[in-house]
């Protein structure tokens, strides 16, 4: 195989065991011991620190299945704190941001930087290192650094920095000679691919393709064909051919359906605490319908028992409300929510999870207004810009809708389990770590 192009540099930035990693800022006592972080109600495993995965400890297990190596080899856990891994995450990729002026947030833990404009290529690594240095130094969250000519095999250099301890967490493909790239590709499985499923996977072992080298050799045409183009691209983008190009925040599609939706973490018999439930779910997904300046026509609420409750009588219902005109006011969503809730709700079952759906979604700035309409848009956009900025500002639910259970009175049925959670170190005043001398 040719030499890499080196005229592009992409870099994939990645934190390590995101969650694990956060936590461990914050309680250095962590470190080097064997912590999981659990999903909603404490369920199942989520993240996972290096030395809980070589206990070998898979993610998504149910945590009581786990729960014998709390005696046997000292097993810490700790229940999901999103809030915390949100901040952390906005301060690391602002960190970012100084390295590159495209950036591309993937995940809460990853992002893509073009460095194609700021070091010359025999200085990547270092670059990289700098990277790296600085997110640690600022706010002691662990990295590795994959550059590439393309994102797929920035991905690919990123994998192998993590994989490899002897790079020291940063990998850049301009760095290797062309013997040095090939050797590199034909070590690595084709699944460990961004983008390549365990269906694809199969299907390409069964065309004797196996390792990453074989399938950068392949005729993208006859990929496509066997498979899709998206596949043909990742084809490509390994043989140094960009076809996925960096994007700012702005530029991402807008999501066509926003799902906000979880289950209790008590079974819920009466209407006021599904109520609250169904307020909360709402006023969330109405923030992400805004933040990407969107409206939406519809809103679906559901219910539905406990199926795995064989000894309970089985109930499960939704509804779609059409508003008149669209809207992402969370108030008028609501309203539609609630009032939907209150024709599928039935008297006698124990309700195990709830949610809505808001579908119909369109650009705030394009959609179609109601001549006869009665509500007054701009002072309703207003209200909600000035909501979302004082939430943000000073932590969330610092405002919220009274129907979401402002009095706590039936949250704590609702709400999910979190016995295990630790403090908001960086969103509340009230909880901020304590130093002592």
């Amino acid at each position: 195989m040719q030499l890499l192009p080196s005229d592009r540099a992409i870099a994939l930035v990645d934190g390590n065991n995101f969650y694990v990693s956060c936590e461990r800022v914050f309680n250095p006592k962590l470190i080097g011991k064997p912590l999981v972080i659990l999903s909603n109600n404490d369920g199942c495993i989520v993240s996972r620190s290096q030395e809980a995965r070589n206990l070998e400890i898979p993610m998504g297990m149910p945590f009581f299945k786990a729960k014998h190596l709390v005696n046997s080899h000292g097993l810490q856990w700790l229940s999901s704190n999103y809030t915390l891994y949100g901040d952390m995450s906005a301060r690391m990729m602002s960190v970012l941001s100084e390295f590159s002026p495209e950036q591309e947030i993937y995940s809460i833990d990853e992002c893509f930087l073009d460095l194609s404009k700021m070091m010359p290529n025999e200085d990547l690594v270092t670059y990289g290192k700098t990277i790296k240095e600085r997110v640690h130094q600022y706010l002691g969250l662990p990295t590795c650094v994959g550059i590439g000519p393309t994102k797929t095999l920035a991905k690919l250099a990123n994998h192998i920095a993590k994989k490899n301890p002897s790079f020291g967490g940063v990998f850049a493909w301009a760095a290797l000679n062309a013997q040095e790239q090939t050797a590199w590709l034909k070590k690595i499985a084709v699944g460990e691919i961004w983008g390549v499923g365990r269906r694809i996977n199969e299907n390409l072992k069964e065309m004797g393709i196996t390792t990453v080298y074989e399938l950068a050799c392949a005729n993208p045409e006859m990929i496509r064909r066997r498979f899709s183009v998206v596949l043909a691209r990742t084809v490509a983008e390994l043989q140094g051919i960009s076809c996925l190009a960096i994007s700012d925040l702005e530029d991402m599609p807008r999501k066509q359906q926003i799902i906000s939706s979880k289950s209790f973490g008590q079974p819920i018999q009466d209407l006021a605490p599904l109520q609250e439930a169904v307020a909360s779910y709402i006023c969330r997904a109405a923030e992400k319908l805004r933040a990407q300046d969107s409206v939406c026509h519809y809103v679906t609420v559901f219910v539905r028992t406990n199926p795995f409750a064989a000894n309970q009588a089985q109930y499960r219902n939704q509804i779609t409300i059409p508003l008149s005109i669209a809207s992402a006011d969370s108030r008028r969503l609501a309203k539609a929510a609630l009032f939907g809730l209150s024709r599928i709700y039935q008297l006698g079952y124990t309700y195990k999870k709830a949610g809505v759906i808001l579908s119909d979604i369109h650009s705030a700035q394009q959609h179609q207004e109601d001549l006869f309409t009665q509500i007054n848009q701009q002072k309703s956009a207003q209200t909600m810009q000035t909501m979302d900025h004082l939430n943000h500002l000073f932590g969330a639910n610092t405002i919220i809708l009274a129907s979401t259970g402002a009095t706590k009175k039936n949250s704590h049925f609702w709400r999910t389990r979190a016995n295990y959670k630790s403090q908001r170190f960086t969103t509340r005043w009230d909880e901020l770590p304590l130093a002592h001398t």
